[in-house]
């Protein structure tokens, strides 16, 4: 068996720092459903590269600051 991956997230604290903005506010600049935004929190949903970006953008940090990729043996 290969190594697994895990991608985890910083939303709930970005989301804190700029005005302890929603999740739908949040889904709705970053054009997805508040779902979408529960379920990436949550670390259940890997975003695609273009949400990572835009998620990112709506911060106004970089994709580093919000993902953050972990490779386990």
């Amino acid at each position: 068996m290969g190594p697994t991956t895990n991608i985890t997230n910083r939303i709930r604290r970005l989301r804190f720092d700029h005005g302890e903005m929603t999740q739908q506010k949040l889904a709705d600049r970053a054009g997805v459903t508040r779902q979408t935004i529960i379920a990436l929190e949550a670390g259940k949903y890997g975003p695609s590269l273009l949400l990572a970006f835009r998620i990112a953008r709506v911060f106004g940090v970089s994709v580093e600051e919000v993902f953050q990729y972990e490779e386990k043996p």
